[in-house]
């Protein structure tokens, strides 16, 4: 990919972000810190997450 390609590529990603209405960005973002998984899920993996739920039952 040519240094004008990436520039171009660039380009077009912010003019399609800042396109989107402010509130409907918050939106999203707000959404996808609701869907983050567990910080000992994403670290050691299903194990510690299995063992959590096994001692709480």
């Amino acid at each position: 990919m040519s240094t004008n390609d990436y520039i171009k590529y660039i380009t077009q990603q912010l003019v399609r972000y800042f396109q989107v209405p402010k509130s409907e960005r918050k939106e999203r973002r707000e959404q996808k810190r609701d869907e983050k998984t567990e910080l000992s899920f994403r670290l050691f993996g299903f194990i510690p997450f299995a063992l959590k739920m096994f001692f709480r039952k």
